[in-house]
């Protein structure tokens, strides 16, 4: 792993915050990733979550197909093999996955726009272990936005309200085994940037993500077992005037060796409320950041779904 991934402890947040802050905003900076070591989310709702993901991937294609949601965008359950494509891309990228999202009280003003996630009947413990995991995943996240925060010389608790009931999700990714050599031109998932603020990935049991550095050198991610990367994305970088970058990033085709081995990973995507208003903070564009319209999250969000295929276009 490059030097530049240099892992930060988080046991440093609990003794110097500004430290902490420091490390995260340098690395981000540079790269646009950040690798967290000694992290609080729970081993065994991890497990659990990994366990109940496989069984569901192990389903037959029709049982899946149950909780496909294409008029919906597909923001909750289950994308068939084959579907999404990153933005300028013609090929799709070789994968499934499942979209679990936030859980509204009835009288939630977001309800006309964020779905239920279904209830999966054939594994009957996928939905407490995943939704266990969304709420640890949710939690890390916005304590690590408040470090976010002091970097840009904000409030620690200055996200906390745009980001509680943000459309958030938890992405349950599936890499079947590549049995034959994959059609030219495609991979995993290509060179892409994330849409929400930051993105929590725990690292995934098979390589293949790569970092594309402002150098133009794709860098490897490989982070020490049990430690989670996190990055910007891209309501990040346009609240920042692109002083914290979205970096575009892919998840490359195993080598020959590994290609019959699966790769399941589980990315957070942490997202604002969707009324929130997405404009450039005053101290990033009088440090050179890029002035941008304002734009609500949900706005944005769905521009950027239809330029993935996940919504078809009007």
């Amino acid at each position: 792993m490059s030097d530049l991934f240099e892992p930060i402890s988080y046991t440093l947040w609990k003794s110097d915050k500004a430290a902490f802050a420091d490390a995260i905003g340098r690395s981000f900076r540079e790269t646009g990733f950040a690798v967290i070591t000694d992290h609080p989310v729970d081993d065994e709702v991890i497990a659990h979550a990994n366990k109940a993901a496989k069984d569901f991937f192990a389903l037959p294609e029709e049982a899946k197909e149950k909780y496909h949601d294409a008029e919906g965008g597909r923001q909750r359950g289950y994308t068939p093999f084959g579907t999404e494509n990153a933005k300028g891309q013609k090929a799709a990228d070789l994968k499934e996955f499942w979209h679990t999202g936030r859980k509204l009280p009835e009288g939630s003003r977001y309800r006309a726009t964020m779905k239920d996630t279904p209830v999966v009947d054939e594994v009957p413990e996928f939905d407490e272990a995943t939704y266990a995991f969304y709420q640890e995943m949710d939690e890390f996240g916005r304590d690590l936005l408040g470090a976010i925060a002091l970097h840009l010389g904000l409030p620690e608790d200055w996200f906390e309200d745009k980001v509680e009931t943000g459309n958030s999700i938890l992405r349950l990714l599936h890499y079947p085994p590549q049995k034959n050599p994959p059609p030219k031109g495609t991979v995993r998932a290509a060179a892409h940037e994330d849409i929400n603020v930051i993105t929590l990935l725990l690292g995934a049991e098979e390589a293949g993500l790569e970092v594309l550095h402002r150098s133009g050198e794709w860098l490897s991610v490989n982070p020490p077992a049990g430690s989670l990367v996190i990055n910007c994305g891209d309501m990040l970088q346009r609240l920042t005037g692109g002083v914290l970058p979205s970096t575009t990033h892919r998840v490359v085709n195993p080598e020959p060796e590994r290609a019959k081995f699966p790769r399941y990973s589980t990315p957070f995507f942490l997202h604002f409320n969707q009324d929130f208003l997405i404009e450039q903070l005053p101290q990033c564009l009088e440090e050179g950041g890029e002035p941008q319209p304002p734009i609500t999250a949900q706005d944005y969000l769905m521009e950027r779904l239809r330029e993935i295929g996940l919504v078809k276009a009007q």
